[in-house]
């Protein structure tokens, strides 16, 4: 019973980061910029996350002078990843800006190679391969479309996978012992702060706060930046990490098929099959390592 529960947390979570491209392209419709939007967002955001943590009084054991800047520094990925991910909607479809940030995944492979030594496996390789088989057919480029899109967008969306892939990174090195909704919420400080230094021109422009802008931003922070950490704190230590990797990697077709049904974007059969190998090529990763591990502590 136990495991279902976690299971569900763990999809919930996923699939609340599913929604937030529809709000962000909504913002930009009704005119407001990258910057009004994250302004916003992560003002909302540190608000909700600091009443919850007030209100539940989580412990604070294992927090430090060194290690509270820390977690704040990892916050401000977050914070960047917003800039990024977000940045990239504006100029490409939903879709195409979800798919570039989820190469997150193999990225995230290739830093705990470099700064802790991780050498990928043999399937881990093999899961990397098929990534980018996938992403090919994802991006739509059999058919062309992805030519004449702005490079800035292109770059927006790459930039994101780098960002929040430094996020999870960090966020699996960085005071894991302290509590996970007090840890959140020291994040979303950091991410507020960064923001606030970026986009400090549009801060004026924020004020007087319009309805349109309040619901945009109330959404994407709820989606984006609450409800997903606080579900994964339940959800997570209920399954094992493996597990929990292939379960979040359903944020991928939630958002593409949100994005094709709520914003009316064309996504094509190949896409569709790009984005079910990117899934597969996760769970090739998660469960091929967990059995080639079993292996090699067998044959030891």
């Amino acid at each position: 019973m136990k495991v279902n529960k976690g299971i569900l947390f763990v999809l919930l979570g996923a699939g609340c980061y599913g929604f937030t491209p529809i709000f962000a392209k909504l913002g930009f419709s009704y005119g407001y910029s990258l910057g009004q939007i994250n302004i916003v967002q992560m003002i909302i955001s540190s608000v909700l996350l600091w009443s919850i943590t007030l209100i539940k009084r989580p412990s604070f054991k294992g927090l430090s002078k060194k290690n509270i800047p820390q977690i704040m520094m990892t916050g401000c990925f977050t914070g960047l990843t917003s800039i990024f991910y977000y940045g990239a909607m504006q100029y490409l479809p939903a879709s195409l800006a979800i798919i570039l940030m989820f190469q997150f995944v193999w990225i995230g492979i290739i830093l705990e190679w470099i700064f802790s030594k991780v050498k990928p496996t043999p399937i881990t390789v093999l899961s990397i391969v098929t990534i980018l088989i996938g992403v090919f057919f994802a991006s739509n480029i059999v058919s062309g479309n992805i030519q004449g899109l702005p490079i800035k967008g292109l770059l927006f969306g790459i930039l994101s996978a780098f960002t929040y892939a430094g996020f999870i990174f960090a966020s699996g090195k960085v005071a894991v012992d302290v509590d996970p909704l007090t840890r959140t919420t020291i994040m979303a400080t950091g991410s507020t702060i960064l923001i606030l230094i970026v986009f400090i021109r549009d801060i004026p422009a924020v004020f007087p706060l319009e309805t349109n802008l309040f619901t945009t931003a109330v959404g994407v922070s709820l989606f984006g930046a609450v409800l997903p950490p606080l579900f994964y704190a339940v959800g997570a230590p209920q399954v094992s990490g493996g597990i929990a990797n292939i379960l979040t990697s359903i944020e991928l077709p939630i958002a593409i098929l949100s994005a094709s049904i709520i914003l009316s974007e064309t996504v094509t059969e190949l896409q569709w099959l790009g984005t079910a190998i990117i899934i597969a090529a996760i769970a090739i990763n998660e469960l091929g390592n967990k059995r080639y591990n079993v292996r090699r502590h067998i044959d030891v």
